[in-house]
């Protein structure tokens, strides 16, 4: 009896499971989630709206109608959004920006690239995709028409920008320089070039923002426009500077001291052969000739930093030029140069510097064990520490170290 209790139960499991299986091999599998519906491009009914009415049966008075309650809509997410309900502005900024379009795609896309700027600053980044799908609909249908509405495509541009998405920026801006180069408008190719140069720039493409300038730097040339290029060359100088380049760097500082000296703006250039000289060194380093390259740069920017009293700049370029002699062990000149550098941080009233000089000579005349001399050197140092109450027990020890 027993053995026949448990075959039966035994059974009942058996098709118990069978069925189960039967069950779930009818059921179908579940389809993958889908991305919710771009709020933006939804077309429902809306109660601002006059029935069955499109873009182009707006009558004037609909039109402002409709722009008052749109800026309403606005302020009011903005409340929303300042009171920490961030889902309820973003739902109103929806049907706002939404309803724009019926102002025209140009209205529509300046109400999204004010949403887009808010939408990054809130780190949402769903909605940043909803904005720059809409921006790229639109963008789709102008590129359709058979003139550029250039007006709509820098609109675009900006919008792209607030979104962040510098591809999708240039890829606008290449389209409105082809066709402001087709209408001859130089002004208009400049302002475009500047922006895609700042574009480059601020997203750290470095070769493609050099490329920008220096094509700018050519048309301004042609036309003597000074203000410009001297623009667009202290953005190269910053660009080549940061890709560590030296030969397009001094090639850069070069034009630059030579627009200065044509202007007689001399008080410029000794900054511009200070950074000559570091250049020249870089180059030095597979290159030693180019030393001597270097070497001229820094004693005119020496000599002419003393013509316009620019004492502090004059001894930025004699301590290079005594690292250049120490470098070379040219220890004579090197000692020469630091007392001329001594009478100029005194001019600059740079009492550190001179207590700097004074500790470099005194390491120098060390190292050739000319005692007394160093010993000197590091009293007038010590005179000027305790004046300054700075690196008194350092100047104590190095005259103990002469001393000795």
């Amino acid at each position: 009896m027993l053995r026949r209790l448990c075959i039966v139960i035994s059974v009942a499991v058996l098709c118990q499971l069978n069925s189960s299986l039967t069950l779930a091999g009818s059921k179908k599998p579940q389809q993958p989630t889908k991305f919710p519906p771009n709020p933006l491009e939804l077309t429902k009914p809306d109660p601002l709206l006059p029935p069955l009415i499109d873009q182009q049966q707006l009558t004037l008075p609909e039109r402002q109608n409709l722009e008052t309650a749109l800026d309403e809509l606005n302020q009011e997410a903005a409340a929303k959004l300042q009171a920490g309900d961030q889902e309820a502005a973003f739902d109103i900024w929806n049907r706002e920006v939404r309803l724009r379009q019926y102002l025209g795609s140009l209205a529509q896309v300046q109400a999204l690239s004010r949403f887009g700027a808010i939408a990054w600053n809130q780190n949402s980044t769903e909605q940043v995709r909803y904005i720059t799908q809409r921006l790229q609909t639109i963008q789709k249908s102008a590129q359709s028409q058979k003139t550029i509405d250039l007006n709509l495509m820098r609109s675009l541009g900006e919008a792209y920008q607030k979104v962040r998405s510098p591809k999708l920026a240039l890829e606008v801006y290449e389209q409105i320089l082809i066709a402001v180069q087709a209408q001859q408008d130089a002004v208009a190719v400049l302002q475009t070039l500047t922006t895609m140069g700042e574009l480059h720039l601020s997203w750290f493409d470095y070769p493609q923002a050099a490329a920008t300038y220096e094509r700018l730097l050519n048309l301004t040339a042609t036309q003597s426009d000074r203000t410009n290029q001297l623009a667009y060359l202290q953005q190269l100088r910053y660009i080549y500077q940061q890709t560590k380049q030296p030969q397009p760097a001094i090639d850069v500082l070069q034009r630059l001291a030579e627009i200065y000296e044509q202007e007689n703006d001399l008080t410029k250039i000794p900054a511009l052969k200070l950074a000559i000289g570091a250049n020249y060194e870089s180059l030095a380093q597979e290159n030693p000739s180019l030393l001597r390259e270097a070497f001229n740069n820094y004693q005119e920017a020496y000599l002419m930093a003393t013509r316009s009293r620019q004492y502090v700049r004059a001894g930025e370029a004699l301590q290079k030029l005594i690292s250049l002699y120490i470098a070379q062990e040219q220890i004579d000149e090197a000692l020469q140069t630091s007392q001329i550098l001594i009478e100029t941080q005194e001019r600059a009233v740079n009492y550190y510097g001179m207590m700097q000089a004074y500790d470099q000579m005194g390491q120098l005349y060390l190292e050739r064990q000319e005692y007394p001399q160093a010993l000197t050197a590091f009293q007038k140092g010590l005179e000027l520490a305790q004046q300054l109450k700075h690196e008194e027990t350092y100047f104590t020890q190095q005259v103990e170290k002469a001393t000795k």
